[in-house]
């Protein structure tokens, strides 16, 4: 009987000295990984902030096949709201969106201990190079949580640091697969009506006109800001001369205007398009898809028997502005090759002479 009351009060003295050692242990986590996105801020948080887009990042799915999302009705935003059923169900709802910084989130967590709730948030800051994106959780643990992590050795934190740094690449990934998408549609013969336009012209290698561009669209708009003239169009750059050869072209980069402007200095001048048939062919993504773009305008020249105008330059038109559109994807750029429309033109070309 001795035996038995020593074990009952050893067993006792144990038990209560667990509940003591756990009962003082800190139970708060505050747990985060960070990654720097080579994307603007916007195409990054857009993508955090809808969560219909979780499901296809998140990477709680590959530790549990059975887990099904239920979307809310509302995906995006403060409301924003979804859960899922699974080995472990749950929710989770935004309750706080600061456009391009922060995200904070409720989640609630059905455990076999009971519901768990703790806090998610999201901060975005643009650095160089892109953004820098953390995601963290933070709450407290019960007793009982923190008796089962010590006896089952699972590591809480290990584990939550690894979830996170997987969804941060997982997210890094697609908005990279997302800036690259693009389309190119020939969409034939069309009539491009023309007008003026204020232009500066220079020479540069195929390689450099992008950034010879931006300096010189610069210029020209400056030109207009000075002398208070309007914009009648989007920009477009017309290609003079190209000698693909040795790599070379002679372009202008122009911006369009409502009527004929009289210059008398200075590099920036005055020109005037004639109404053309052109073979229009769009663009939608970055501008590195140009050359394949011009690939399937000549391929359609060709394969529909047009002959080109000579005595009509081929151009540009930028549709809209990448200021406005932070995803390369939806910057549009509106390719027109002059062709003739009419084969009994009275050209000599088509004369044959």
């Amino acid at each position: 009987m001795k035996l038995l009351k020593y074990l009952f009060f050893l067993i006792l003295i144990v038990l209560i000295g667990g509940a003591v050692y756990f009962g003082t242990q800190d139970g708060n986590f505050d747990l985060s990984e960070s990654q720097v996105i080579q994307a603007p801020t916007t195409l990054v948080f857009d993508k955090v902030n809808d969560l219909s887009t979780w499901e296809s990042w998140g990477p709680w799915k590959a530790e549990d096949s059975t887990m099904v999302i239920i979307l809310g009705e509302k995906t995006k935003g403060e409301g924003a709201s979804y859960s899922w059923t699974g080995e472990m169900d749950g929710s989770l709802e935004t309750t706080s969106v600061t456009p391009n910084e922060q995200i904070l989130q409720k989640l609630s967590l059905l455990t076999p201990a009971g519901e768990r709730n703790p806090e998610v948030y999201w901060n975005f800051e643009e650095v160089d190079g892109g953004t820098e994106v953390t995601w963290g959780m933070k709450g407290e643990h019960t007793f009982m949580d923190k008796v089962y992590y010590a006896v089952s050795g699972m590591d809480f934190n290990g584990d939550m640091k690894k979830m996170q740094t997987t969804g941060l690449e997982n997210i890094a990934k697609q908005v990279q697969e997302d800036m690259k998408k693009y389309s190119i549609t020939v969409e034939g013969i069309k009539e491009y009506g023309g007008g003026y336009y204020l232009y500066t012209t220079t020479a540069s290698t195929l390689a450099g006109i992008g950034e010879k561009m931006g300096i010189m669209l610069g210029k020209v708009s400056a030109f207009m800001s000075q002398n208070n003239i309007s914009s009648a169009g989007m920009p477009f750059t017309i290609y003079n001369e190209i000698d693909e050869a040795n790599g070379t072209v002679i372009f202008s980069s122009s911006i369009p205007v409502s009527e004929r402007i009289i210059i008398t200095e200075g590099d920036v001048l005055c020109g005037h398009m004639k109404p053309t048939s052109a073979v229009k062919t769009v663009l939608l993504g970055n501008y590195e898809y140009l050359s394949e773009a011009y690939n399937k305008a000549h391929e359609y020249v060709a394969q529909n028997n047009l002959i080109p105008d000579p005595s009509k330059k081929v151009f540009e038109v930028y549709s809209n502005d990448p200021g406005d559109f932070p995803n390369p994807a939806d910057w549009r750029t509106d390719i027109y090759i002059p062709v003739f429309k009419d084969l009994r033109s009275n050209h000599p070309i088509i004369r044959g002479n």
